[in-house]
Order: structure tokens, then sequence, then C-alpha cells
């Protein structure tokens, strides 16, 4: 009897471990093509936005200083996961045609949350990258339609998830037929209560080595604070990440989510200038097709 693991039906790779999304060797990392945008090795992608869709007027604000400050994708969420039933879930079917309107205005890729696998069919027409949320990363279910939608996933990283666990993440989406993957870092939980969330982001060299797939850090709710997101996402493209992305807000006393960490659009813009910078001079480039 063969000891030799049995091997993928698609990949011919042993089904051990996770197969599909590792990076074999001297294997080169793979880039994930979003739109008319490439997210992956040797590019630098800024995501910026609203943290949640919540008036047309909020969401334009964000986004012109996003588009201003170069991001190439923008962001802005239908549904959020709170930890509070109290608290804002977000507009749902009502944020949809605020979406489109900005969608069609710049002209780039929007990003946004799926809790559910009903909530695909909502976003079809507006949503180009489906996150799955740190809550969400071990929804299994969830990570299998994602897959089948034929659009690429961002997967964030569990609160209290190894990075082991965040590759067999992934895995399930590959082996449900989408390779179309970003993985996105945003904070552990941690003993320390400085900070929303410990960055950790020794996870991007980490996953790098270890996968194919790009990598991207969430300094905004890996912090939760706004003077610490600038030098974090700073930090985080000198550690090699393929992107960053942003919460924005023009006025954030008034956010009804996640205010205390958005930048306001001057320091989106300001930021930006330095992430081009930066990327540039690490030979990191915005690609488009």
């Amino acid at each position: 009897m063969s000891s030799e693991p049995p091997l993928h039906p698609t990949s011919g790779l042993p089904l051990a471990g996770h197969p599909l999304v590792a990076r074999h060797g001297s294997a080169t990392r793979t880039s994930v093509r979003v739109g008319d945008q490439f997210v992956g090795a040797g590019t630098f992608t800024l995501i910026a936005g609203p943290c949640a869709v919540e008036t047309p007027e909020q969401v334009a604000a964000a986004c012109e200083a996003a588009v201003a400050a170069g991001a190439t994708m923008l962001r802005g969420d239908l549904y959020k996961h709170r930890s509070s039933p109290y608290s804002f879930q977000g507009l749902g079917r009502e944020g949809v045609e605020i979406v489109a309107e900005q969608r069609r205005r710049s002209g780039l890729p929007w990003v946004a949350e799926v809790l559910d696998p009903a909530h695909l069919e909502v976003v079809a027409d507006v949503v180009d990258v489906l996150r799955v949320g740190a809550r969400n990363m071990q929804n299994f279910e969830l990570l299998k339609e994602c897959a089948k939608s034929g659009k690429p996933v961002m997967l964030k990283r569990g609160l209290a998830a190894t990075i082991e666990e965040w590759l067999l993440a992934a895995e399930y989406v590959a082996d449900s037929g989408s390779l179309d993957i970003i993985l996105c870092e945003r904070g552990i939980r941690t003993f320390e209560p400085s900070t929303r969330n410990t960055l950790d982001l020794s996870a991007v060299p980490v996953v790098q080595a270890r996968s194919h797939l790009p990598v991207i850090v969430d300094p905004s709710h890996g912090t939760g604070s706004r003077n610490l997101v600038a030098p974090m996402a700073l930090a985080a493209v000198a550690a090699g990440a393929d992107g960053v992305m942003i919460d924005v807000h023009a006025d954030p006393a008034s956010a009804r989510c996640d205010g205390p960490q958005a930048l306001l659009p001057d320091e989106i813009v300001a930021l930006g200038a330095k992430l081009s910078e930066l990327g540039r001079w690490m030979g990191r480039t915005r690609v488009c097709a």
C-alpha cells in the first residue's frame, strides 16, 4: 500500500496543507486582476474610502479624497459585522445605488464585505472584490460561495488566527474554484490594550515566503487610531506589502462606524503622496492593464 499522499484532481499537487495557495520552491508570486488593475508582486495598490456607506454626500467626499490620493480601488461596506447588535449594521440594499454612482464617477473597482451568501446577489452589480472579514475567516460555506461568484476574494486574517489557519482558509477559496485571492493582514487580538489590535507586519514577509498570493495590510482596523494609520501604512509598504486599505471620512466625529480610525481628506491625500514615493523607491509601481 502506497504511503504517498493523494493528489489534488486539478493541480496534481499532494493533498496536504494548502497546496493550491502555497508558494512552491522558487516559484514567482502571482497577481490578481481587478478590472484594469493588478494586485501582486512588484505593484503597489492603495484602496481607500469610507468604512461604511452612510449617505451619498459622505461617500462622495471620501471617494473624491481617495481618488486625489491616488487610490486605484475604492472601499465602502453595505453590510457591517458589528460586535453589538445595536451598532450600525450598514445600509444593505439601500446603499447599492450610492455605490453604483461613485463607481460610475470614478471608474474604479469597489471593494466591500459580504457577511452571508445571500448578500452576493445584492452586491453583484456594484462590487468588484468580495471581502470576507476577520470574524468570517473560517466561515467555510461563505468562502465557497464567494469563490463561485467569479469575483476576486479578499480574505482578512481572523482575530486570533495563526498564519497557517489563514492560509488554510484561503485554500477553501482556491479549492472551490478561484485563485483570485488577496490576503489582508488587519491585526490580531493580543494582551496589549493600547491599540485596537496588534498589527502583525511580520506576517507580510512570512506569508509571501509561504504563499504566491498577494498580501495587503489594513492599518485602519489594525490600529483603530487615526494618528497611527499613516506610520503603519508606510511601515506596511516598507515590509513588502502589495498594498494598503485605508478608511476615509470627511467628518469622523459623525461617522456611524469606526470614526476614530478614519483619515480626513487632506490626511489621505498627504499619505497617498508619501506611499507613492516610498513605493517608487522600493520599485513598486501601480500597474494597469
